[in-house]
């Protein structure tokens, strides 16, 4: 097939599940190669030559850092080798931000970096993988799609993986973005871009980790204490990030364990269980030693936190200013 050269590297999720009927609810994801994946999407005449390559075929639940780091290795292969005009990853819907997140901020953006999911298993009435591929295909072939960091497609819309997050259960409009919104439109034949590139010719904002640290995620609950912050001291944990009440509050007993953690030198991340919103520089924060995760979610600033404390990044205002970086 002529047109660009795209590599997808494959990693499972429902684009490959089956479910065995075309009505049954349940279904195994990651049950279809990258052979016969990219065999099923030829006829559909894409505009585009499609190479690939198996990581893993997993659910994405089950994503690890084994995982992560057989992808970015691949992911960096790809994008160096001059004949690849553009690279696809099908992925999970489950921990899709994380990922996305997590290449986002340690590939460089010379190319378009496209991943794709979809929220019905392939042999399910009205699946969305193969119309989802076809609009990842749409994107990773424009040349604008560079420098733009890691994009995710979902229901006809493109995202930008600092602001994605999967905000439904089910359902094809599944995936949102906060605060700016979707990037992009997109249908197979379509693409339509809401904003200029902003990272264009930049290369990796930081290395990728050679081991992931033990950052703890906390969920606030009603009458929760600081004995959970012990505990995860005393497991190894390096930083801490709180899925706080509202705009990223806690009990007190928590906040006093996780000022003391701050003290000792342990990253501490304010960010909310709430859908939607900004978590804002509180006053307190100065005096606690705290950092405000503003509009990531809790699971992104646990991320973005592992890959800052691997590069050796640890002072309060530096972690302040990569987690607001866009």
């Amino acid at each position: 097939m002529s047109g660009p050269h795209l590599h997808v590297l494959a990693t499972g999720g429902t684009i490959a599940g089956r479910g065995g009927s075309p009505t049954r609810r349940d279904y195994r994801p990651g049950q279809i190669g990258i052979d016969e994946f990219l065999a099923r999407i030829e006829p559909l005449a894409l505009g585009a030559r499609l190479t690939g390559g198996q990581v893993a075929n997993i659910g994405s639940e089950d994503i690890s850092y084994a995982v992560w780091a057989r992808l970015h290795a691949s992911a960096s292969a790809a994008l160096d080798d001059p004949a690849v005009d553009g690279l696809i990853i099908t992925h999970g819907t489950d921990t899709a931000e994380e990922t996305a997140l997590l290449l986002d901020r340690t590939l460089p953006t010379s190319k378009p970096i496209v991943l794709v999911g979809a929220m019905r298993a392939a042999d399910a009435v009205g699946s969305d993988g193969w119309r989802n591929f076809a609009n990842a295909v749409q994107v990773a072939r424009d040349p604008a799609a560079a420098g733009r960091g890691v994009l995710v497609v979902m229901g006809d819309l493109v995202h930008a993986a600092r602001d994605v997050r999967k905000a439904i259960t089910s359902g094809t409009g599944a995936f949102r973005s906060f605060p700016r919104g979707p990037v992009a439109a997109v249908t197979p034949t379509s693409l339509e871009w809401f904003a200029d590139p902003w990272r264009v010719g930049a290369g990796a904002l930081y290395p990728f980790p050679a081991a992931m640290p033990e950052v703890a995620l906390i969920h606030c609950c009603a009458g929760l204490d600081g004995r959970i912050v012990a505990l995860h001291r005393a497991a190894g944990a390096q930083g801490f990030v709180v899925a706080g009440f509202g705009e990223g509050t806690m009990p007190e007993p928590l906040r006093t364990a996780l000022r003391e953690a701050a003290a000792a030198g342990l990253p501490v991340v304010r960010a909310t269980r709430v859908d939607e919103g900004l978590v804002d520089r509180a006053p307190d924060d100065d005096g606690d030693g705290f950092i405000a995760a503003r509009a990531l979610g809790p699971a992104k600033a646990r991320i973005l936190l592992q890959v800052l404390i691997a590069a050796g990044l640890r002072d309060p205002a530096v972690i302040q200013q990569a987690l607001e970086a866009r």
